[in-house]
């Protein structure tokens, strides 16, 4: 019997997650019932009942499996640890407790998944939030793709069922803060992407801010793309250029003019403050890179568990490890 595993993250998720679960296991009963289902929940510290919710579900279900991390370490972070515990044939990258990504998809995705597709990607194609932030996310698929050397679906987020094999190629990134449906995208593999609508939460808050989506726009920018350095290089370029034209055209005016060269006070004063910002932009950009270099130098784990519940400790670190080498092998 094959088995699919499915990866939830949450954090402060106490009206979610008994729903969540109760509607996973009801579509494996009506609609799997040839695959084994492995739910494994990564929970990122919560102070509310969350994980006394999920210790009780665990305790009757040994499909459901549990990771408690000791603090909150993001999303990404939480989730990509959790693929390290899945033992499935196929995985649910992730399928928020939130439901807002639909789970009735889920025999969809793996009736494709047996056609023979290694990645199987739902696609928000309808979207029911805000205008600006569907602008918004436009806006940066558009810059993401124009800058990167490979294309990132602008609809296509991390609620993606992948085969084994891609699983084991994602594991073997080794980044301290993961933008993983960049790093699906970046492995390639033969994949179909399915249009859905992303439905608005009913129940509980979203953690997700602004803060935090910019935060994850400029990860994913920094991490994929060689853009930034690039455009430091041509601005910089440009300015040298028009530094020497205008000193070219200066020295003419003096020459041609039969007077005094132009006082340039304003000008003097504008370009000051115009290569100041210019500069403070660059260094901010090259910070960006140096903080992302000494984050990924300093190693460490990338999440501290604190609890596991249905599995062994050493699983994840073992699967991991087993993974890696046979990729080496191969």
């Amino acid at each position: 019997m094959k088995k699919i595993s499915i990866v939830s993250p949450c954090y402060n998720e106490e009206d979610n997650v008994e729903t969540c679960y109760e509607t996973v296991r009801a579509i494996f009963e009506r609609d799997l019932p040839g695959y084994e289902r492995e739910h494994i929940f990564i929970d990122n510290s919560s102070s509310d009942r969350t994980v006394e919710i999920l210790k009780a579900i665990a305790a009757r279900d040994p499909g459901v499996k549990i990771v408690v991390n000791a603090r909150n370490f993001g999303v990404f972070r939480s989730t990509f640890n959790g693929l390290r515990h899945a033992t499935g044939d196929a995985t649910l990258v992730m399928l928020p407790v939130d439901l807002q990504d639909p789970p009735e998809l889920l025999p969809e995705f793996v009736k494709l998944w047996e056609q023979g597709y290694e990645i199987v990607a739902g696609a928000r194609s309808t979207r029911e939030e805000t205008f600006a932030l569907r602008t918004s996310r436009k806006i940066f698929y558009r810059l993401v793709n124009a800058l990167s050397d490979f294309e990132l679906s602008p609809d296509v987020g991390e609620f993606q069922l992948i085969d084994r094999k891609v699983l084991e190629a994602v594991l073997q990134h080794n980044d301290h803060y993961p933008y993983i449906r960049g790093i699906i995208a970046s492995v390639g593999f033969k994949r179909i992407i399915v249009p859905y609508t992303w439905r608005a939460r009913k129940r509980g808050v979203s953690k997700h801010n602004l803060f935090m989506l910019v935060d994850q726009a400029l990860n994913a920018i920094f991490a994929f793309t060689k853009a930034p350095m690039r455009f430091c290089t041509f601005v910089g370029t440009g300015i040298a250029l028009a530094s020497i034209l205008f000193a070219v055209f200066s020295v003419l005016w003096f020459v041609i003019g039969f007077g005094e060269a132009p006082r340039g006070t304003t000008t003097i004063i504008v370009a000051l403050f115009f290569l100041s910002g210019v500069q403070l932009l660059f260094i901010g950009m090259l910070g960006e890179y140096i903080t992302s270099i000494h984050n990924q130098v300093r190693g460490g784990p990338m999440v501290i568990e604190r609890e596991l519940v249905n599995m062994q400790a050493e699983e994840g670190a073992a699967l991991s490890d087993a993974k890696t080498k046979k990729l080496q092998r191969a």
